[in-house]
C-alpha cells in the first residue's frame, strides 16, 4: 500500500549502446505532478544492460525523499532482475543457480540500495512501439551518447590543431571567431496546466553550414512558461563548444528572465524582491548552466516578424504535445 506521504512519481528509463558492447547512453524522464525532469549520461565502453541499469539508479538517485514511485522500463533484464532474481542473487552471495557470478553485480548492487528507500512498482513497456515517453528517454540516451561521439572527436581533433598551432609562429596564434548559430525556440500548453511541447531549431549561420536541426519533445503536465524555457535549454544542450548565439523567442517570459531578471535572483539567491522564491527555480538554473561560456544574445520576435523557422518550431511543439495527449487518452 502506498503511504499517502509519499510523492507520487513517474519515471520512464532506456539504455542502449551501438555496437554492443560499445559507445552507450542512457536517459531518464522523471515526472511528480506539474514538475517534469529529463536526465542522461554517456560512458565510452560499456553494454546495453549496463546502460539499462545505469538509467534506473541515476533516476531514482535523483529523488531527494522516499517516493511512490511507478518505474516504467522495455528492459526485460531490469524488471524480472529487480523483481524475481535478486532475493536469490543476495541469498546466494551474488552468485547465480549454477554458481557463477552475476553480471554488473556492482550495478545491481547499486540499484538495490537507492531502492530500497522508496515504494516501487516496475513496470514493462514494449519499446519502440509509440509510447511517447518511452521513445523520449530512448531519445536523450541516443542524445547522449552521440554527443560524447563527437565531443571525443573534437578533443582529438583539438589536439591536433594545438599540435600544429605550436609548430606555427606567433604571428599565426590569433583567437578564432566564435562559431555563429541562430536558435528559434517555441513552447506551448494544451491547457493551465496541460500536455506541453516544446521546439528548438538550430541554423548554423557560416557558408556551407548543414541544414537546419530540430529538437523537440513533449511534457504531460505542464505551462506555456516552462514549455519556452525548456525549449531554450534543449538548444543551447546540443552545442558542443562556446558559440555566438541569438536566441529567436516569442515569450517576453524568457526574455525577461534571461536578460533582466537572471542577476538580481542570483544575488538572493533564487528569490523574488519580496522574498518570495522563484517560479520554475530548477529550469532557471538549468538556463544558467547550459548558457555556459556562450556568446548569447536574445532576440524578441513580434508577430509580424516571426518567419519561417520559428513558425516551424511552434507547429512542431504543438504536434508533440498534441501527440502526448492523444497517446494518455489512449492509455
Amino acid at each position: 500500500m502506498v503511504t499517502e506521504a509519499y510523492t507520487r512519481v513517474d519515471i520512464y528509463t532506456d539504455g542502449g549502446c551501438d555496437p554492443n558492447p560499445g559507445p552507450g547512453g542512457w536517459g531518464a524522464v522523471l515526472i511528480a505532478g506539474l514538475h517534469t525532469k529529463e536526465l542522461s549520461g554517456a560512458e565510452p565502453d560499456t553494454t546495453n544492460n549496463r546502460m539499462e541499469l545505469t538509467a534506473a539508479i541515476e533516476a531514482l538517485r535523483e529523488l531527494k525523499r522516499p517516493c511512490a514511485v511507478t518505474l516504467y522500463t522495455d528492459s526485460q533484464y531490469l524488471r524480472r532482475g529487480i523483481t524475481e532474481w535478486l532475493p536469490q542473487w543476495q541469498a546466494n552471495d551474488w552468485r547465480k543457480a549454477n554458481g557463477r557470478p552475476v553480471e554488473n553485480v556492482d550495478l545491481w548492487q547499486e540499484l538495490a540500495a537507492v531502492a530500497e528507500r522508496h515504494q516501487i512498482e516496475w513496470r514493462w513497456v514494449r519499446g519502440h512501439r509509440g509510447n511517447p515517453l518511452n521513445e523520449r528517454a530512448d531519445e536523450l540516451a541516443t542524445q547522449a551518447r552521440r554527443q560524447m561521439l563527437r565531443a571525443n572527436r573534437n578533443a582529438q581533433s583539438s589536439r591536433v590543431a594545438a599540435q600544429t598551432a605550436k609548430a606555427t609562429s606567433d604571428e599565426d596564434d590569433t583567437t578564432q571567431a566564435l562559431p555563429k548559430v541562430d536558435l528559434y525556440t517555441r513552447g506551448c500548453a494544451l491547457g493551465v496546466p496541460g500536455t506541453g511541447g516544446y521546439a528548438a531549431v538550430l541554423v548554423r549561420t557560416e557558408q556551407g553550414a548543414n541544414p537546419p536541426t530540430l529538437f523537440s519533445g513533449a511534457w504531460p503536465s505542464t505551462t506555456n512558461n516552462v514549455m519556452e524555457l525548456w525549449a531554450a535549454i534543449a538548444g543551447l544542450r546540443a552545442l558542443e563548444r562556446p558559440t555566438h548565439v541569438v536566441i529567436y523567442t516569442v515569450s517576453k517570459y524568457l526574455l525577461e528572465g534571461a536578460t533582466r531578471w537572471l542577476p538580481g535572483w542570483e544575488r538572493r539567491n533564487w528569490t523574488t524582491q519580496s522574498g518570495q522564491p522563484i517560479k520554475n527555480q530548477e529550469l532557471w538554473q538549468e538556463l544558467v548552466h547550459v548558457m555556459g561560456d556562450h556568446d548569447i544574445e536574445w532576440q524578441f520576435l513580434p508577430p509580424h516578424e516571426r518567419g519561417a523557422h520559428s513558425a516551424t518550431a511552434a507547429r512542431v511543439a504543438r504536434d508533440e504535445a498534441t501527440r502526448l495527449k492523444t497517446s494518455q487518452r489512449q492509455d
